[in-house]
C-alpha cells in the first residue's frame, strides 16, 4: 500500500534525532498504537453493520459500549491500545484477539531463540536489550511448552510404507529424573525415502534399557504406517538386532562402520591413529566378506598384542558387520559415512552442550525437536550416489520394492 509523501512529510516535521522516530514514544510506536485502535474501531463499525455516529445504529439492539484497556507486548517494547467494545460483548476483534497479550510473531522470536539453545535467562537479557521489554521465565516456559503439542503430533504422523535405510543412533543427554540427574540416551531414526531425501522419523529417551525399549520404538514405527526397510543401520547396542528382526523380519541389520572406527580409534593414542585407521579400512573397503575376514586376520596379528580390544570387538560384531558386504559401492558409500546422521548429531551437540542438565525429559524432547526442525530445513537433495543405489535396491529388492516407482 503506498503511503503519500504529503503524509509523511506532516509526520517528520517535527523530527528532530533517531529518538523522536525509534524511541519510546517516537512515531513508529505511536503510528502502530493509532492504526491497531483505528483498525479495532473500523472492524467493530464492520461487527454492528453501522459507522460510529451513524443515526441507523439507532435501536439496534447493540451499540457501542465505549473502551477497554489492553497491554501488549512485542518488539516495540509494551504498549497500551484503547479496545473497543459492544453493549452485549458479541464483538470478536481480529487484528488484536480477546486474551491476545502478545504480537503476532513475538512468541515466534521466543521459540527462535529457544531452539537456538538459549537458556531462559539469556533470552530474557536479549529481549531486554533489543525491545526493552521485561519478559518473565513464566512466560517463556508457556511460550515454549506449546511446543509439545507439536511434538507430539510429529511424533505419531503416519510415515511412509517404505524406507530403503533407516539409521539409529544415540547422543547422550543430562536430564533430571526424581531428583536425580541421570545420564540418558535420546535415540533417533533417520530414515532415507525412497526418493533419497532425508527424514528424522521420531526421537526416544530412553526409560529403561534393554529390548523391550527396542521393541517398543520398532513398534511404533511399524504402527506409523511402515511396512518394510531394506537396510537399517545401528550402532551395536545389545538387543537391538533382535528387536528389529522381531518386527521388521526381513530387514537387513548392519552395524554402523563409523561407529565400530570410532570405538576401536578409543583404544589407540593420538600417534598410532592414523595406522590403525588405515588398517581398519582395508577392512570394510574389502571386495568381500572373505577377503574382510582375512584381512581382519591380519590386523589382529599386527595390533593383538597391543590392543586386543579391538579384534574383539569386530569379531563379536561380525554378523551385522558382514551383510555390508554384499551391498555394491554406491549402497555401501550411503551406509558407512553415515554422514547425515554424524552432521545432525554434531548440530544437537552445539545446541545443548551449554545447558547442563534438563529439569525434565519433555524440557529436553523441546529443545532437541525444535533444533531437529531448524536442521531438517537445510535437507534439500538426496545424496550424489542415490539413483545408482537406487537402481541397486531396485535390484537386490525387487519382490520388496514399491510397485509405484516403476
Amino acid at each position: 500500500m503506498a503511503i503519500k509523501q504529503e503524509l509523511i512529510d506532516e509526520l517528520l516535521s517535527d523530527y528532530k534525532n533517531p529518538e523522536d522516530l525509534l524511541g519510546e514514544g517516537g512515531i513508529f510506536k505511536e503510528l502502530k498504537k493509532a492504526l491497531l485502535e483505528r483498525a479495532l474501531s473500523a472492524e467493530l463499525s464492520d461487527h454492528l453493520g453501522y459507522d460510529k455516529g451513524d443515526p441507523k445504529g439507532k435501536k439496534t439492539g447493540n451499540s457501542r459500549n465505549g473502551h477497554g484497556s489492553k497491554r501488549l507486548t512485542g518488539e516495540d517494547g509494551e504498549m497500551e491500545i484503547a479496545v473497543p467494545r459492544d453493549r452485549d460483548a458479541s464483538f470478536e476483534p481480529q487484528i488484536v484477539k480477546k486474551g491476545q497479550r502478545r504480537f503476532d510473531g513475538f512468541d515466534d522470536k521466543i521459540i527462535s531463540m529457544y531452539a537456538r539453545g538459549m537458556s531462559v535467562r539469556e533470552i530474557r537479557g536479549h529481549l531486554e536489550e533489543l525491545y526493552g521489554v521485561d519478559v518473565s521465565p513464566d512466560l517463556i516456559s508457556r511460550v515454549t511448552d506449546e511446543v509439545m503439542d507439536e511434538v507430539r503430533e510429529w511424533q505419531s504422523r503416519p510415515l511412509d510404507e517404505v524406507y530403503p535405510i533407516i539409521i539409529f543412533d544415540a547422543l547422550r543427554v543430562k536430564i533430571r529424573d526424581e531428583g536425580t540427574v541421570r545420564n540418558k540416551a535420546v535415540y533417533l531414526a533417520l530414515g532415507f525415502t525412497i526418493e533419497g531425501h532425508k527424514e528424522v522419523l521420531g526421537l526416544w529417551i530412553e526409560q529403561t534399557e534393554g529390548a523391550k525399549f527396542w521393541l517398543r520404538v520398532v513398534n511404533e514405527i511399524k504402527n506409523r504406517g511402515v511396512n518394510d526397510v531394506f537396510i537399517a543401520v545401528v550402532d551395536g547396542l545389545k538387543g537391538f538386532p533382535e528387536a528389529i528382526s522381531a518386527v521388521f523380519p526381513e530387514t537387513s541389520v548392519q552395524t554402523c562402520i563409523v561407529h565400530m572406527i570410532r570405538h576401536s580409534l578409543n583404544y589407540v593414542p593420538w600417534n598410532e591413529r592414523k595406522a590403525v585407521a588405515a588398517d581398519l579400512k582395508a577392512i570394510y573397503r574389502a571386495e568381500s566378506a572373505d577377503a574382510a575376514a582375512l584381512r581382519l586376520d591380519a590386523f589382529e596379528e599386527k595390533w593383538d598384542g597391543k590392543y586386543p580390544p579391538i579384534g574383539q570387538s569386530w569379531r563379536r560384531n561380525w554378523e551385522q558387520v558382514i551383510p555390508f558386504f554384499a551391498y555394491p559401492e554406491a549402497v555401501r558409500k550411503i551406509i558407512y559415512t553415515t554422514n547425515a546422521i554424524e552432521s545432525l548429531n554434531m548440530s544437537l551437540r552445539k545446541i545443548i552442550k551449554n545447558r547442563g542438565h534438563f529439569p525434565s525429559d519433555d524440557a529436553a524432547t523441546k529443545l532437541l525437536y525444535l533444533a531437529l526442525r531448524n536442521a531438517a530445513k537445510k535437507w534439500t537433495m538426496p545424496p550424489r550416489t542415490w539413483k545408482a543405489a537406487l537402481n541397486q535396491f531396485a535390484i537386490l529388492f525387487q519382490d520388496r520394492f514399491p510397485a509405484s516407482i516403476y
